[in-house]
This record gives C-alpha cells, sequence and structure tokens, in this order.
C-alpha cells in the first residue's frame, strides 16, 4: 500500500477518536441532576381510633295526647309548637255535664252515708234489745245485715262520686310529659270523642332534651368495643351535623342492646345528646363519631406521601447515604390531614415533597420538609382526599 494512503487512512482514525471523545464528554456534561425531595420525620402523636356511623335523632319520649272523655272543646290554652311542662294545661272541654253528674253522684253518696248512720244506729239498740230479751234473735241478725248492705251501698255510692269527680277532672287535657307540641288537630267548638285508641290525637307532645341517637354496629365492631376499656358503654361520642363542617356536639353511649339481629349481624346502639338550646329536631339525620379504642401511641405521615403498587402500600425513606429506597407500611387510621402508618421508625426520613418520578434506589438531593398536624375543622373543610371509613383524633 503506498505511504500516502496509509496515512490518510491514519489520520481518518485520529479524527474518528476525538469526536467520540467529543461526544462522550457532551454527554457527561448533560446528565440530570439528582432529584431533590423534601423529607421529614414522621409525626408521633397520642391518638384514639373513632369509629363513623349515619344515624337520626329520636325522642325519648313521644306522646299522642287524646281526650279520655268526650265533648265540646271550649277552650286552648297553649299555641301550636309551644313548649310545656309535665302537667301543664292544654286543653278544656265543657265541664258542665261532668259537674252535674258530679254533684248528683256526690248528693247519693251523701244518702248512701245518712242510710248507713241510720242502719248503725237500728242495730245498736237491736243488740240493747236483744240483751233485755225484747226481741228475737232473728230480728237482730236482721238489723246486722241491714247495716252492713248500707256500708256497701256508701261504698258503692262513693265510687260512682270518685269516678264522676275523675271525669270532670279528665275534662281538663294536660301535658303526661315536658316537651315540645306539634299543631292541633281540633278548634274551639269541635265535639271530641273520648276513650280512643285509635284516630288521630288532637296534640302531639315530643320531648327535645335529652335526645337519642340510635345506630347499628356491626358485630366485629362490637367485639372490639368489648374486648377495650373505655369503648361501648358509656363511651364518648360526637355527632356532626348535615350543614356542619365538624363533629360539634357530645355525648355519650347509653344503651346497648341485649342481642345481636340475626338477620343483619349488627347490634343495636344508642347515644344520648343535651338539646338545651332546641337546636336539634327529632328525625334530623347526623354522622355520629364513636370512640373505638384506647389511647395509643402513632406515627402519622400526610397521605399524599404514600404510594402503592399492586400489592402493598409504602413510603420513599432516604438512607445517611442520600438514597431513597421504598419501605412498606400498613395503613391506620385518618387523624386531621395526616394518616397513621404502620411500619416506621421515628428517627426514618420520610419522604413528603418531590415524589414525582421517583423510584426506588434513586440518589437524591435533600432539603427539610414540615408535617404538619391541622386542626380537625380546618382538615376536614379541606378536602384533600375522600375520608376512609376509619378516623382518629389526637387525646387531648
Amino acid at each position: 500500500m503506498p505511504f500516502r494512503t496509509v496515512a490518510m487512512f491514519a489520520l481518518l482514525a485520529v479524527s474518528a477518536l476525538i469526536s467520540a471523545c467529543t461526544q462522550g464528554n457532551a454527554a457527561s456534561e448533560q446528565a440530570p441532576p439528582a432529584p431533590t425531595v423534601q423529607v421529614s420525620e414522621p409525626v408521633q402523636r397520642e391518638i384514639a381510633d373513632w369509629d363513623e356511623f349515619t344515624g337520626r335523632f329520636e325522642s325519648p319520649q313521644q306522646v299522642g295526647i287524646r281526650a279520655r272523655v268526650s265533648g265540646y272543646l271550649e277552650e286552648v290554652h297553649v299555641e301550636d309548637g309551644a313548649t310545656v311542662e309535665a302537667g301543664q294545661l292544654l286543653f278544656t272541654l265543657d265541664q258542665r255535664p261532668y259537674e252535674a253528674a258530679y254533684a248528683a253522684a256526690q248528693g247519693r253518696a251523701e244518702q248512701a252515708r245518712a242510710q248507713l248512720q241510720q242502719a248503725r244506729a237500728d242495730l245498736g239498740r237491736a243488740e240493747q234489745l236483744r240483751e233485755a230479751d225484747a226481741i228475737s234473735q232473728e230480728e237482730l241478725e236482721q238489723a246486722r245485715t241491714a247495716s252492713i248492705t248500707a256500708r256497701a251501698a256508701l261504698a258503692a255510692a262513693q265510687a260512682d262520686a270518685d269516678a264522676a269527680a275523675l271525669d270532670l277532672e279528665y275534662t281538663q287535657i294536660r301535658s303526661p310529659i315536658a316537651g315540645q307540641l306539634s299543631a292541633r288537630q281540633a278548634d274551639p267548638g269541635d265535639l271530641v270523642q273520648g276513650g280512643l285508641a285509635s284516630g288521630e290525637p288532637l296534640i302531639t307532645v315530643v320531648q327535645t332534651d335529652p335526645l337519642h341517637f340510635p345506630f347499628y354496629a356491626s358485630e366485629s365492631i362490637f367485639l372490639r368495643y368489648q374486648r377495650q376499656e373505655g369503648t361501648g358503654l358509656g363511651a364518648p361520642v360526637e355527632v356532626r351535623l348535615q350543614d356542619e363542617s365538624e363533629f360539634s356536639l357530645s355525648g355519650e353511649i347509653g344503651f346497648v342492646d341485649n342481642a345481636v339481629q340475626p338477620g343483619t349481624g349488627a347490634i343495636l346502639m344508642r347515644a344520648e345528646f343535651d338539646n338545651e338550646n332546641g337546636l336539634i329536631r327529632p328525625g334530623m339525620l347526623g354522622t355520629i363519631r364513636v370512640r373505638g379504642s384506647s389511647p395509643y401511641q402513632a406515627m402519622l405521615v400526610p397521605r399524599t406521601a404514600i404510594s402503592s403498587d399492586a400489592t402493598r402500600r409504602f413510603v420513599f425513606v432516604v438512607d445517611t447515604e442520600g438514597v431513597a429506597n421504598s419501605k412498606p407500611v400498613t395503613l391506620g387510621a385518618v387523624v386531621s390531614n395526616l394518616q397513621v402508618v404502620h411500619g416506621l421508625s421515628p428517627d426514618d426520613r420520610v419522604v413528603v415533597g418531590g415524589l414525582q418520578g421517583l423510584r426506588p434506589g434513586t440518589p437524591v438531593q435533600v432539603q427539610p420538609g414540615e408535617i404538619a398536624l391541622q386542626s380537625a375543622s380546618t382538615a376536614e373543610r379541606s378536602n384533600l382526599q375522600p375520608r376512609p371509613a376509619g378516623s382518629a383524633r389526637v387525646v387531648d
């Protein structure tokens, strides 16, 4: 091969080598830097789990008031919807027929009393005459029988008088309980039929303070309440009304049924709430939150820090060499804006920001982050994520 040709090939090889080195250096200069993430240690708090149920408020007592005697409605003493005390007068029927009946019954009772006095006097004289052998034994027995008969007649007449007095008393219709009235179903001048269990009551009174809130808990939840101290009967509860963003009413479990319903596998529980201001009416819908565990120490992280794959939940933690790796966790209850997780250590540096595209084993640049526990009202208004079934609260 001529020397000129060899020299040309050598020059081309050197040029190719220089070009390759130049491209390699350019590629090295364009390599992306390590991603920046924000890390923070998990928040530690003493919390208690809460279970949520939906139900309606009920009145402990609701009475449909009906007349016990018949008569024309003469006077209405209360306004529709008024709050009344036990024994307060509501309606008055026409009393004149019953006053007359009572007076007649009283007269018969007085007559029977006079006859009894006369029969007792006759018996006393008959006993004296019999001692003097002035009358026969048969005549004495007749006087004694007359006295007994007169005493029985007085008892019957007095019973009639008492019944007439009771009918007269029933013309004044009173509230048997304290509570709030409905709209009345009769007006002055209407003929009221007494003693009827069916038909429309004159008015209904419902007790509004306190109120009951019944709900049904599953068998598994009930068993958990049975085994844990501070849950079940007497446990604190809270209720959120339909127009509220937080649980504003406090009460306690006052009743647990004595059997689980076979068809549903649930048991009836009932909470009690004070309603002094009359805000709540029976039939209103609410969400109740029941304390479902004793207080315990928990690790909390933002829900946005939790990732998942097909089979597990995990968070990213950064080791001492600045490498992010996944760490499996088990989810617990929600506490305000944070999530209880099991499987973390107090000194784990959890990635709370910069998670986009992060993969296990990725070197990262670390910046300090912050995990802030919001107040319950702020968290519930923020709508960060759909609320799970279980929730918890920090123990005060």
